[in-house]
């Protein structure tokens, strides 16, 4: 396993990231401990969740929280939970009071005590926005964020889905007000949508923030099991948990992507998921890819990306049809829902 600093800190996490979104969902409790006793095992130290997550496909109202009861019972003993950099975030409703979502000081303290509750734990290494919330201002955000770091509960904090003109917003005000600053951004990315490499990625190396990715296949989309003359397949992420967003895959330009990626991994005798994976670590200002294995089977391929080396000449062939700076299908900030009730534009449920 290799391991890298997250952003400006002293903190070294593994290259790759386990993220818990299907455990308690797509995945039950037994299958998911026994894969992040897997994971730890190989190496990886660095495990993303949320307080949503764990809620059934399609169902939305049921099982939030759930994943992180999961993550908090396969990190007992304590020894466990020590080796470990572990993220979860905040935002989204937990229930449907007017103050239930959002990034309010009242929201923030009240989630961060209920996700230590349901990790079973007395910190959490990396507290993160889900969404950027335009109702309240980033100063109040912050100041909450500061003092869960002061009074010990969270020791660093990050954000998911903010823009680079936001996060410079924030960076401003923390360094006006005096408070912690944002570590890390999360933003989706992969090889059908290259855009943060615009403006989001130069800013993150010139601020020193850590880029965590998620959606790194394209859900599954480049591991090559959709084909454009069949029926999306039964129980994949776009039958399901994304049912409705896989038509935005089905054009010739996605296809023209995943064929050249699929020739170049048979080439490195390697799946094209491993490809795609392996392609992050050669772009800068990537600190680690989020996998969100629903078996054991996808976390053991996802490990095996860590192996693949790729020439410039490679890389290149990628560029030709991923292009730089562009994008096929839009994740970040699109148009179309990739969920039900859940906005790009806005990030908001």
């Amino acid at each position: 396993m290799e391991y890298t600093t997250l952003g400006r800190t002293g903190v070294q996490v593994s290259r790759l990231c386990l993220g818990c979104m299907n455990f308690g969902g797509r995945t039950n409790t037994t299958d998911a401990i026994q894969m992040i006793d897997h994971a730890l095992d190989s190496g990886i130290n660095f495990i993303d969740t949320a307080n949503v997550y764990g809620h059934e496909p399609g169902n939305y109202n049921e099982g939030r929280g759930r994943s992180e009861q999961i993550v908090g019972q396969a990190l007992q003993p304590s020894s466990k939970r020590s080796k470990i950099v572990l993220a979860t975030k905040v935002h989204y409703p937990m229930h449907s009071e007017p103050n239930g979502g959002g990034n309010s000081r009242r929201h923030i303290i009240e989630q961060c005590h209920e996700s230590l509750r349901r990790l079973n734990t007395e910190w959490i290494d990396l507290y993160q926005l889900h969404a950027a919330d335009p109702t309240v201002p980033i100063d109040e955000t912050l100041r909450a964020l500061d003092d869960l770091i002061r009074a010990g509960k969270v020791r660093y904090i990050g954000t998911s889905g903010f823009p680079a003109w936001k996060l410079i917003e924030a960076l401003w005000v923390a360094k006006e007000y005096g408070l912690n600053r944002f570590v890390c951004e999360q933003p989706p990315y992969n090889l059908l949508d290259r855009r943060i490499e615009r403006e989001l990625l130069p800013m993150a190396q010139s601020y020193g923030l850590g880029i965590i990715t998620w959606a790194p296949l394209a859900g599954g989309f480049l591991t090559g099991k959709y084909r454009p003359d069949e029926a999306v397949p039964e129980n994949s992420r776009y039958s399901e948990f994304w049912k409705g967003f896989g038509r935005e895959h089905y054009r010739p330009s996605v296809f023209e992507v995943i064929e050249r990626v699929t020739a170049v991994s048979q080439q490195k005798e390697c799946s094209p998921a491993q490809l795609a994976l392996a392609w992050q670590r050669y772009q800068p200002a990537i600190t680690a890819p989020i996998i969100g294995p629903r078996t054991m089977s996808q976390l053991e391929d996802a490990l095996g990306s860590l192996t693949i080396e790729l020439t410039s000449e490679e890389l290149n062939k990628i560029d030709e049809v991923a292009k730089p700076t562009q994008f096929t299908v839009s994740y970040y900030g699109g148009e179309d829902e990739i969920w039900p009730g859940w906005q790009p534009t806005q990030f908001r449920w």
